[in-house]
């Protein structure tokens, strides 16, 4: 048994998600997460909500309420939202926990005295109008790279270049809208990140299994233009982490807080302190997952997150740890995604643009989209999300293939041997055939998981489920039972045990359709199927079972077209 510690990238307290922001970094995850369980390995999957820095204050103020009410309000329920898409956290925290505060002081304090903290006198915007300092993303402006003309101060969403708010032409305040700002003198903390470049590049280096997508970017934030950059770390707001020296005050820095983008990686330690708290467990519960000091040198760390994500979880984060001098567990595996369109545009979460996670579940049970987003996960390249693919794919994958298959074995057994697991004859060549055919697909299917392969994973077990419909066509027991009915029950019995199978190893992508196919066979034995002849061998004759309702209802042509035409605006 392994300790796999998994970490998604937290998603801001700004709002509801969109089904981009879901595939890129959570529901992978959770795939990953339920995957090694079921193959009973010993899982931490931790997230939370990421509820520090302008976009909480921005998005409190739209909102009219004090920002600590707004985060624990949005904290409530995008917890809900997850709960929805039943993504399996063991702890989703709040980046503004004590927790998270102490840590998050205490990794200041541990990279001051060993040299890695600058204080570094800058000048920085000052609206006028607002009468204030403006932390980078409270400016926005146009690119000077692409042109986008909503970049923010600290990177261009459009382009996902990394800015100084000095870079924007024709900045305005992201407050009032006022263009007039001045540049005044302001102290803050820099993280000298350059100072590490060289143990952060052999680190990467050292990775010679992660994806493309990940050591690429990583690289070029590396070496491009004049490479590594030193970071600051703190800003002018009141939300967010106050800074200090560990449990110093720490002169000259009063009334600043920590950048949000150095607390919000601390977050996946503290998350974890947080559910050892939730759960009465004591320090050393948590720490084993996270200090190679006290167990944690045999675990392994695996993180997911959107390609946007990677920068600052290969070097900043990495930075933070390494610059600590302590035995703080480091991230093993990055999984990083492209970006999922939608419909000929964007998704985009300021712009209101695309279907939102609660309005998908408001029209289609979670598994649905579980199914296609995952296997249409934008890996190797962005893929785009179209009503017509999506109708497609859930009719001939979920209903067509799978759900006619639970279907068709339950009533024609019900019809012809009553409610139980039928015990006649005894299974002959083509069934032989076809258990060699599933363990060899099988393996490719957990091979898959194992690398994170997310749509491969999808094609092999759709591959899985086909090889059991072409198993029913070509033996057609419907037939066989008018002139051999002892050996149309063993046909049947191995198909329903089948059933069981296929719930077993489509739980990590379709949980509640897996549950639903186990509560009907009245089974709870979830042991991974290591040996498939001996899997279709677990309900015995005369266990009962029932019918179960459709396991899934195909998406009509007038459903598409009115949430085609619903969904094609913006999201107020």
């Amino acid at each position: 048994m392994a300790r796999i510690l998994i970490t998604s990238a937290i998603p801001y307290i700004n709002g509801i998600k969109h089904l981009g922001n879901l595939v890129g970094s959570q529901l992978p995850a959770d795939l990953y997460a339920r995957y090694m369980r079921g193959r009973g390995h010993e899982v931490m999957f931790i997230c939370a909500t990421d509820e520090h820095g302008t976009p909480a204050e921005l998005a409190a103020a739209k909102a009219g309420k004090p920002v600590e009410d707004y985060c624990a309000e949005m904290h409530e329920v995008q917890k809900e939202i997850a709960a929805g898409f039943r993504l399996s956290f063991d702890h989703f925290g709040r980046s503004s926990s004590a927790r998270n505060r102490r840590l998050t002081q205490h990794f200041a304090g541990a990279l001051a005295e060993n040299g890695f903290i600058e204080e570094v006198v800058e000048r920085q915007f000052f609206s006028v109008a607002d009468n204030r300092f403006l932390p980078d993303r409270y400016i926005e402006g146009t690119c000077p790279n692409c042109g986008y003309d909503k970049a923010r101060g600290d990177q261009c969403e459009n382009c996902t270049k990394q800015l100084d708010p000095t870079d924007l032409i024709d900045p305005r305040s992201a407050i009032s809208g006022s263009t007039e700002l001045e540049l005044r003198e302001t102290k803050h903390l820099y993280l000298r990140q350059r100072a590490l470049k060289g143990e952060i590049e052999a680190w990467i280096d050292s990775k010679t299994d992660w994806p493309v997508l990940t050591t690429s970017i990583a690289k070029k934030w590396l070496h491009d233009g004049e490479g590594l950059q030193d970071r600051g770390i703190t800003r002018d707001l009141k939300w967010g982490v106050p800074v200090r020296k560990g449990g110093e005050p720490w002169p000259g820095m009063e009334g600043k807080v920590f950048y949000v983008w150095f607390d919000a990686p601390i977050e996946y330690i503290a998350g974890t302190a947080e559910w050892a708290d939730a759960n009465g467990k004591a320090d050393a519960d948590w720490e084993r997952w996270w200090r190679t000091d006290k167990g944690a040198e045999d675990v392994r760390y695996v993180q997911f997150m959107g390609k946007d994500n990677v920068p600052f979880h290969t070097l900043s984060f990495p930075a933070t740890i390494m610059g600590s001098r302590e035995p703080w567990k480091l991230v093993d595996y990055i999984k990083s995604f492209n970006y999922l369109n939608y419909d000929g545009g964007q998704f985009s979460t300021s712009q209101g643009r695309g279907v939102f996670m609660d309005q998908a579940l408001s029209i289609l049970p979670a598994d649905y989209w579980r199914w296609w987003l995952l296997s249409h996960a934008p890996e190797n390249s962005d893929s785009e999300f179209t009503w017509e693919n999506f109708q497609g794919s859930v009719n001939k994958d979920l209903a067509d293939v799978l759900g006619n298959l639970v279907s068709r074995v339950t009533k024609f057994c019900r019809s012809k041997f009553g409610e139980t697991v039928p015990a006649g004859g005894s299974p002959g060549e083509r069934e032989h055939q076809l258990v060699a055919e599933l363990q060899q697909r099988l393996a490719a299917y957990e091979a898959c998981m194992e690398a994170m392969e997310v749509r491969k994973a999808a094609s092999e077990l759709r591959a899985l489920w086909v090889a059991g419909n072409e198993y029913l066509q070509s033996a057609a027991p419907w037939t066989v039972v008018k002139t051999d009915p002892e050996q149309a029950q063993a046909m049947i019995r191995l198909a329903l045990n089948l059933i069981r199978l296929y719930a077993v190893i489509s739980r990590p992508f379709i949980p509640d359709a897996a549950a639903s196919m186990m509560a009907s066979l009245g089974c709870e034995d979830w042991s991974w199927p290591a040996d498939v002849g001996r899997a279709l061998e677990v309900l015995p004759a005369g266990h009962g079972f029932t019918t179960p309702d459709v396991l899934f209802r195909k998406i009509t042509d007038e459903e598409r077209a009115e949430w085609q035409t619903r969904f094609s605006g913006v999201r107020s």
